[in-house]
């Protein structure tokens, strides 16, 4: 009876929807038999895992998704985001749900204040100080300026209507909570399956402090920024340190291992019947289990050569096996002799594990592999026989596409919220950024680790290499960056915290080069227009200002707050 009435009043407690911070009264949800053991604080923080980002926020639309970048556009058309034409809106749950999460964490920190024995509820402070800054940085990433609040609030307090913290505040608050929880946190190897651990801590620090570095520091703050780089690098730097993690390179799996890493199960999911336990590189995910858990979207059929039309500019990314941009390689054929399937040979490999390559066979959660030996039995059930690109784009992604015969929606692998390749990309971009120069040692210990995890034969990145072939340093970093987390929502906050987002986003969405290929021939009633240069336009007229760096606040809380005060650009 009494753990029926405790998940009564969590679940009272994730059902509150009152705006912003009107909410009820902390001494409403006070419990005479509750908070009175270790167990109680588990049992309340269980709730913080709900709260984190999923394939719903990633490959579907949402604030932070590819698809509202200049990497993907949904074929259903326009994303009023992505081009800069979104308006104010009345209300918005990204501002609302962020602070009544931020409550909860507050009630369970206050609560642990009176606790008698502190050292077994450590991990549950750590969780609360965890979460309440992955809830400030959605906040932060969104809106800049915002209200910082460390207690539960009555609905009489003071700070109902106060005005916004500077975003400087709110980053070191974010900054200390993610120091204090990585010191309370069990290492990630003694938690529980889909419980942060204290890498886990490090390693959102490091993209906390690298985004508003990088943020502080092309906003001409440049001390603030350098400061918080070196943050952000020796976060990184720790995960590193610890050794606990690796990127996911089974030999059994060869080049396919990181295309097969996206969609582990627990049942056979991949050629070698690997499970989630071999992965080595997810720090924190949200955990998926077909029966138990299921991902709940169609994530399969969004995925694979349909909803996600992929731009050209994405595609160029990848570089040939010599190191080189496609504009400089003589390896890239397809520029002198317009064969569709040239364009993807001698390429970066993780271009075949995630791009559709022309002439190869797919498979999906309904035409499923049969003996994963890619024989002509195995061939017959593919979804996809031989991929022919003559529509969207005329690229398709197969990233996050299962290959096993599972109900739609009920695909049950596990979604990366920090991955140990990110935290390497995190400490090469830090240390750069916050030195203006990387040495080629820290290159080894970090990028080039990503960089040659299936390309064995690629060039090393450094600075020899970049002054050789005059390339740019940062250009390079920020590549390997956008091409290993593609899809996995980083790509439009990196072009905001990089202050490019008004160079790359007002830029024709363009597709496969149509005039002078063999895609004339191919595909020849394709129905865009054409640029000077031959390639299909799939939007133009496409914009973006200032503000549009941070979304507007909503009327709702400007009219329970008037001290909140709009943001720059979107008036009052």
């Amino acid at each position: 009876m009494k753990y029926t009435l405790k998940a009564i009043l969590i679940l009272a407690l994730g059902c509150l929807t009152y705006s912003c911070l009107d909410l009820d009264p902390k001494d409403q949800i006070a419990d005479g038999n509750y908070w009175g053991e270790a167990s109680d604080f588990k049992l309340f923080a269980n709730q913080f895992y709900g709260w984190t980002r999923d394939f719903s926020n990633s490959v579907y639309d949402a604030p932070h998704s590819d698809k509202r970048s200049d990497l993907i556009m949904d074929k259903s058309g326009t994303n009023v985001y992505s081009n800069g034409t979104n308006s104010i809106p009345a209300g918005d749950n990204n501002y609302t749900d962020n602070y009544n999460r931020i409550r909860r964490t507050n009630i369970l920190l206050q609560k642990a204040e009176t606790y008698s024995n502190q050292s077994d509820i450590a991990q549950y402070i750590g969780e609360a100080k965890f979460f309440r800054a992955y809830c400030y940085f959605e906040l932060l990433q969104l809106y800049g300026d915002v209200i910082i609040t460390k207690t539960p609030l009555d609905v009489t307090d003071s700070e109902m209507s106060a005005a916004r913290n500077d975003r400087g505040e709110v980053a070191d608050l974010m900054i200390q909570d993610l120091k204090d929880a990585a010191g309370l946190l069990p290492l990630t190897s003694a938690v529980e399956n889909g419980r942060v651990g204290s890498e886990g801590a490090w390693a959102f620090l490091s993209r906390v402090a690298l985004y508003e570095g990088t943020w502080q520091k092309f906003r001409g703050n440049e001390a603030r920024g350098k400061e918080l780089l070196d943050i952000a690098a020796k976060a990184a730097k720790e995960v590193i340190n610890s050794k606990k993690f690796s990127l996911y390179t089974p030999a059994v799996l060869g080049d396919s291992a990181q295309k097969y890493m996206f969609i582990l199960e627990d049942v056979k999911s991949n050629p070698a019947g690997l499970l989630k336990a071999s992965n080595t590189e997810y720090i924190f995910s949200r955990r998926h289990d077909e029966t138990l858990n299921p991902i709940g979207k169609n994530i399969t059929k969004e995925c694979l050569a349909n909803a996600q039309l992929i731009s050209q500019k994405f595609a160029a990314m990848y570089l040939c096996q010599d190191g080189l941009p496609i504009e400089k390689s003589s390896l890239y054929l397809f520029k002198t002799d317009g064969k569709i399937a040239h364009e993807y040979l001698n390429r970066d490999n993780r271009m075949l594990y995630t791009l559709c390559v022309p002439g190869a066979y797919y498979w999906s959660n309904e035409n499923s592999r049969v003996n994963w030996t890619n024989d002509a039995v195995d061939r017959a059930s593919a979804s996809i026989k031989g991929y022919s690109p003559a529509s969207g784009s005329g690229y398709a992604n197969q990233k996050w596409a299962a290959e096993r015969n599972v109900k739609s929606e009920n695909e049950g692998y596990d979604y990366p919220i920090i991955r140990y390749a990110e935290v390497l990309l995190n400490y090469a971009e830090a240390v750069f950024e916050r030195d203006d120069a990387i040495s080629d040692e820290d290159l080894n210990i970090s990028l080039n680790l990503v960089r040659n995890r299936i390309n064995a034969k690629m060039p090393k990145l450094s600075n020899s290499f970049v002054t050789t072939n005059g390339l740019s340093m940062r250009d390079e970093i920020r590549r390997e960056r956008t091409v290993e987390l593609f899809n996995e929502g980083f790509r439009i906050d990196d072009l905001k915290r990089w202050k490019t987002a008004e160079t790359e986003m007002p830029k024709d969405f363009l597709g496969i080069k149509w005039k002078g290929t063999e895609y004339e021939t191919k595909w020849p009633n394709v129905s865009y227009a054409k640029n000077s240069e031959g390639y299909i336009i799939l939007e133009t007229g496409r914009k973006w200002e200032s503000k549009h760096y941070l979304y507007p606040l909503p009327t709702d809380q400007l009219q329970l707050n008037p001290n909140l005060k709009q943001n720059p650009g979107w008036g009052e």
